[in-house]
């Protein structure tokens, strides 16, 4: 019976012009009425289910290969600004490290000896040196102090630790003040180069060729 009245029912829409699949004004009615609730109806069946969307992926940072130093640029500039060469051979550098090490030990030892001339020099600037004592014109030998027992100094000359002998000396101290100075910052910008740099490996040397020198570099990769 409802087969019956279904037919029925088609056959007078298309009469009217309302049933005209697929286009047709009652196809488009029933899309808009039934379509977007069976969508939001799945939807709500999705998550009564417990499906849960699935979730947007973080970007992933591309990682890095690059090896880090044994040691940080700044860690290794400090110690080699206190401690010259240090750094240097933890980053196996023993011939840099070898050469700061001579410098500093050759300047504190040039700095020790010029702290004691300039010494010297301050301490004997008043002194004076004998050139000759009285004689006595009746026995023709040097006259006696009765008070000291020593002759008595006629004549003298002036100490060879002079202002300007005394200012030389303490501008040569300085200067190797300031040489144990700039070892010490040269050796810790020294290291720091090499923390930046640690994992080139460059080699530049001089060759002789038949009539000429040549200069030659190379540089690998770690």
């Amino acid at each position: 019976m409802a087969s019956v009245i279904f037919k029925i029912t088609v056959t007078l829409l298309r009469r009217v012009g309302w049933v005209r699949f697929p286009h047709s004004p009652a196809s488009q009615l029933v899309l808009a009425l039934f379509v977007p609730n069976a969508a939001i109806s799945q939807q709500v069946d999705s998550a009564r289910a417990g499906i849960a969307k699935p979730a947007a992926k973080a970007p992933q940072r591309a990682g890095t290969d690059t090896p880090k130093p044994p040691m940080s640029p700044r860690r290794a500039f400090l110690t080699s600004l206190l401690i010259p060469g240090y750094a240097q051979t933890v980053f196996g550098r023993d011939h840099a490290a070898m050469l700061f090490a001579v410098i500093e030990i050759g300047s504190l030892a040039m700095a020790r000896k010029a702290a004691q001339d300039l010494a010297e020099a301050k301490a004997f600037a008043g002194d004076s040196i004998v050139a000759t004592y009285k004689i006595d014109p009746t026995t023709g030998i040097a006259q006696i102090d009765p008070k000291t027992g020593l002759p008595v100094p006629d004549t003298y000359i002036a100490s060879r630790f002079t202002p300007d002998r005394i200012k030389a000396r303490r501008t040569h101290y300085e200067d190797w003040i300031a040489a144990i100075i700039f070892n010490h910052l040269f050796s810790g910008a020294d290291a720091y180069v090499a923390a930046n740099l640690w994992d080139f490996n460059a080699n530049i040397g001089v060759v002789a060729a038949p009539g000429s020198a040549g200069v030659y570099a190379s540089l690998r990769l770690r």
